[in-house]
């Protein structure tokens, strides 16, 4: 669906008196007004995010009674159990905090539900199975905030429970020895916005601060801590939460740990996806490359062995498991392709773009682990929330569906509404799960629809790319890009800058790369300059730019490519048009 972009507007005297007191270019003045930073203090904090800046993790709510709960467990050898979720954030999460209680000592082990047969958070019977086991302690991550039922469960079993989550709450808190979340209720923590793992890092640097009595913590543990950053910072990146504050900061730093100190297992991933000769590495390296090879493993239902491959201490061993997960991930590809051709066939025949405020889709046969992407690409196409539901082949089991939506409408809050039609549900505002019973589908996807339909004004239901400055390609030089790249880490609330330019033409036709050839290789001509260019997920529009004879205007991302030693300016084309005025933003 065509997009409406819109250009930030840009007070000159502003510009200038950020690039006088904060020391740095227009440009950069100019990007970092664009994100809401507009005083010289803030601007240095931003440009230079350092460790020292992380709040010290004793003001985590929750944090001091799980760190005592967790070192009374350590000191009796209590059996302790990490139990996390099939998802990169609740994989590094575990790995980080099962690494942490190792190196404390601890006789600890973890568990990861399957993803298909168990589903996502705390369920009854793997918690009577590890109290059967001896388990005496259950520490969730990345989950275990709405288990308030099975809480009770763990209770009734003689098992303790420290929940350290970030997602949405449920009726009420579960009743558990310890709950660490940045946004629990009574408390004011500054920052909401860390992601499992970023929780589950302040839990062991706090424990880490235990053992060694002391807020500076011993050599041992000060290195195991900065690899466990590159943890932290897969993890956010992964979840797609908020690049700013504590996260920018986590990141930042662990882009570093992830390329000096990596470990074995994420050793080997790196040089199967290419990445080891890289110079430095991004959160793209991290959302493209690395977080999917991961995921693939929780999709198919073993999460476990991506777990094992993070932790693991056996140089072949973790060779073996990261050529695995890297198959994994080609056959997660594969099923992702056929689902996204069949849902897409499925929404065009039934997708009224000025009716419907929602897309509800189901079929047979669908593979439940792979909805969400194929959910998250049919949101970019046609601006709307998506759900997929993967349907029982025999119609016993109940339909799984995963949901994303747009900016601005909390999915959460709208399944709550509808749930009397649901077996279940969880997530948060962006993307959630569910479960329900086939005869249910209809009427839930009418209530739905209306509920999106009342929340989203029609004249919202046309994506905008919001654009932070119109350029020409006379103007992207490598000074230029470098100045840029200061703002990184790009990510939620931080995207990689946004231009524009009119008057391109294609230098030669555009030519489809990539698996299912969904991408698209071009090189743009502008006033005598061509720059090349990719189009990720653009494939679709070669016939449409091949035959477009006349002067194109694009939307585009400018990156720096490295390749052998070289660096050269890039284009990651966004989206495209003839000719068409371009509003400024209110």
């Amino acid at each position: 669906m065509a997009k409406q972009w819109r250009i930030y507007p840009h007070s000159t005297e502003r510009i200038a008196a950020l690039e006088r007191a904060a020391g740095v270019s227009a440009v950069v003045a100019r990007l970092l007004i664009c994100r809401g930073v507009d005083d010289a203090a803030r601007a240095r904090e931003f440009l230079d995010p350092k460790l020292s800046q992380l709040r010290d993790p004793s003001e985590l709510p929750g944090v001091p009674a799980a760190v005592e709960r967790i070192a009374r467990a350590i000191a009796a050898r209590e059996r302790v159990i990490v139990y996390g979720d099939y998802d990169v954030d609740g994989m590094t999460a575990t790995s980080l905090l099962l690494q942490c209680l190792r190196l404390l000592g601890a006789d600890v082990g973890y568990y990861v539900p399957h993803r298909l047969e168990e589903g996502y958070g705390l369920n009854h019977d793997a918690l009577r199975t590890l109290a059967s086991q001896g388990a005496k302690l259950v520490i969730t991550v990345d989950c275990g905030i709405a288990s308030a039922a099975e809480t009770d469960t763990a209770r009734s079993l003689g098992l303790d429970l420290v929940i350290t989550d970030h997602h949405e709450f449920g009726p009420r808190l579960p009743d558990a020895a310890a709950i660490v979340h940045p946004r629990l209720p009574g408390t004011a923590y500054p920052f909401a916005g860390l992601s499992g793992a970023g929780v589950a890092f302040k839990l062991a640097w706090a424990l880490c601060q235990q053992a060694s009595g002391a807020k500076k913590v011993g050599d041992s543990m000060r290195n195991f801590l900065l690899g466990a950053v590159g943890l932290a910072a897969l993890g956010t990146v992964a979840d797609m939460v908020p690049l700013v504050d504590e996260n920018r900061v986590l990141v930042q730093h662990g882009l570093t740990a992830l390329k000096e100190r990596p470990g074995l297992g994420l050793t080997a991933l790196l040089r199967l996806a290419q990445l080891d000769q890289k110079p430095r590495l991004a959160t793209d390296d991290l959302g493209f490359a690395i977080a999917p090879r991961l995921n693939a493993a929780g999709r198919l239902g073993q999460a476990q062995l991506a777990v094992e491959l993070l932790t693991t201490a056996a140089p072949e061993r973790a060779a073996a498991l990261a050529e695995y997960l890297n198959e994994l991930n080609n056959s997660r590809q594969s099923l992702e392709r056929s689902i996204y051709l069949a849902a897409l066939k499925q929404a065009q025949q039934q997708f009224d773009p000025d009716g419907d405020a929602a897309l509800v889709l189901a079929e047979r046969g669908w593979h439940p682990g792979v909805i969400g992407i194929v959910a998250g690409r049919l949101v970019d196409k046609f601006h709307r929330p998506v759900i997929l539901v993967a349907l029982d082949e025999l119609g016993i089991k109940p339909g799984v569906g995963s949901a994303r939506s747009v900016p601005g409408f909390n999915l959460h809050e709208a399944l709550t509404a509808c749930t009397h039609h649901l077996l279940s549900h969880g997530g948060h505002a962006a993307a959630a799960g569910l479960k329900i019973e086939d005869g249910k589908l209809d009427d839930f996807r009418s209530e739905f629809c209306q509920c999106v339909g009342e929340a989203i004004a029609h004249e919202q239901r046309t994506a905008e790319l919001m654009i932070d400055a119109e350029v020409s390609f006379g103007e992207l030089t490598m000074s230029v890009l470098n100045q840029i790249e200061r703002l990184a880490p790009f990510g939620q609330h931080n995207p990689r800058p946004l231009l524009c330019t009119s008057g391109v033409t294609l230098a030669e036709p555009p030519r489809r790369i990539g698996g299912g050839e969904r991408h698209l290789a071009l090189k743009l001509a502008q006033q005598g300059l061509v720059l090349r260019a990719v189009a990720f997920g653009g494939g679709e529009w070669a016939e449409d730019l091949a035959a477009a004879h006349t002067p194109l205007s694009i939307a585009f991302h400018p990156i720096i490519n490295e390749f052998r030693g070289r660096r050269s300016v890039e284009l990651q084309v966004t989206d495209w048009r003839v000719t068409e005025a371009v509003a400024a933003a209110g």
